[in-house]
């Protein structure tokens, strides 16, 4: 699907979407004030957006400047001025963004419409129909299955997105993996496997951190002094079919010596295993992770492939992708709590396809919407590459 070009707005007449209603941080419930504080440390922060029938994920989060906006277009008029002196294609982008998210509508033939009813008005063509690549299309596959549910709930719809592609749990597997110590004997890490062994001092394995978790993880001794949970991550996903999960790792613990790693994690169970997203390793930067990623590939050639939903293709099979995870103080101001690369991409993509399907003219496919509405925020949804994601709260200056 090619990118399709943004028209200029800037001289319609807009309202703020009456179904809103704004609060700044201060007034806010002190439940709310507690859930909201990691934000006030940006100075532009004031406060949120709460839809008066939508969900927890209905709120949104704003700047001063843009919460100055929206209390200005109240009442219907054009762009006020001091918007028009941004910069035209900044003006632009913020602009389309507000109306495709329903903060901001736009008068069109007697009415005001926003969303997908108003996606001729922002954009210059529909999007194409081509699609390339095995990730790309089992991105597609998830977006087109997710439009088709009788489901309204954001958070329930992003779950099903996420969790698309993973192999249904048999009786057959429940057998081979009936508790956490048999995944750790297939995987030759007990207190005597050889991978274990093969691991040797370099890395550490961490405690469960809860009696839920569901990984097994490694952290390499050399960064266990660094606060790795504050900077951005790049993750690389290893996605093998679950008969070939023993062969993947032990490539993988192969190449940890030669490559630098901060941490890696493979799933513990059974359900787990069966998840395209089963092995990740972390890095801080893309070149190092392009580098394991290469390595790893010499040694699973022909590899059975699984295939993880929402990430980009490192190699044409789709057996090895990846992703950025946001520092958790970026964490984007719609979520209310930490979100990994993939679940931020499928809340946003849940949001967009429900706001899709609740149009009323527009005849655009609900998932071709969401992909359009996701490129808007930095994701090149041809490749699933992260361009220029984790933006500050919604801001003029976006």
């Amino acid at each position: 699907m090619s990118e399709v070009a943004l028209k200029s707005v800037l001289d319609y007449t807009f309202r703020t979407n009456p179904e809103y209603e704004q609060v700044s941080f201060d007034r806010l419930a002190p439940e709310h004030r507690k859930t909201w504080r990691h934000l006030t440390s940006d100075p532009d922060f004031y406060g949120v957006l709460i839809h008066r029938k939508g969900s927890r994920r209905s709120i949104k989060a704003v700047s001063r400047e843009t919460a100055l906006l929206l209390s200005t277009l109240t009442d219907p008029g054009r762009v006020p001025a001091y918007v028009r002196r941004l910069p035209a294609n900044r003006c632009n982008l913020m602009l389309a963004r507000l109306v495709l998210d329903g903060l901001l509508e736009i008068f069109h033939e007697g009415r005001f419409v926003c969303g997908s009813d108003a996606y001729d008005l922002i954009y210059d063509a529909r999007p194409s129909n081509s699609t390339q690549g095995v990730l790309v299309r089992l991105a597609q596959e998830a977006l087109e299955y997710a439009q088709t549910l009788d489901m309204e709930d954001s958070c329930l719809l992003s779950a099903r997105l996420y969790f698309y592609n993973r192999v249904p749990l048999s009786p057959l597997w429940k057998r081979r993996f009936p508790a956490r110590e048999a995944v750790a004997r297939y995987l030759d890490i007990e207190n005597r496997g050889a991978n274990r062994r093969f691991l040797g001092d370099s890395w550490e394995e961490l405690k469960l951190m809860s009696p839920l978790d569901v990984w097994f993880r490694w952290q390499s001794r050399c960064d266990r002094a660094l606060k790795m949970e504050l900077r951005r991550t790049y993750k690389l996903y290893l996605s093998p079919r679950p008969e070939f999960v023993r062969e993947a790792f032990r490539a993988l613990v192969d190449v940890l010596p030669d490559v630098h790693a901060h941490h890696f994690k493979i799933a513990n169970n059974a359900v787990n295993l069966l998840r395209p997203d089963k092995i990740v390793i972390y890095f801080r930067d893309f070149e190092t992770l392009n580098e394991a990623a290469t390595r790893i590939a010499t040694r699973l050639v022909g590899c059975p492939v699984q295939g993880v939903p929402f990430t980009a293709g490192i190699t044409q099979d789709g057996l090895l992708s990846w992703g950025i995870d946001p520092a958790p103080e970026n964490s984007p101001a719609t979520s209310l709590e930490w979100e990994s690369w993939r679940l931020w991409t499928t809340n946003r993509l849940a949001s967009a396809l429900l706001a899709a399907k609740r149009a009323k003219t527009n005849g655009l496919e609900p998932w071709r919407f969401a992909l359009e509405r996701l490129r808007l925020e930095g994701v090149d949804t041809d490749t699933w590459t992260p361009v220029d994601c984790f933006e500050r709260p919604t801001s003029l200056g976006g």
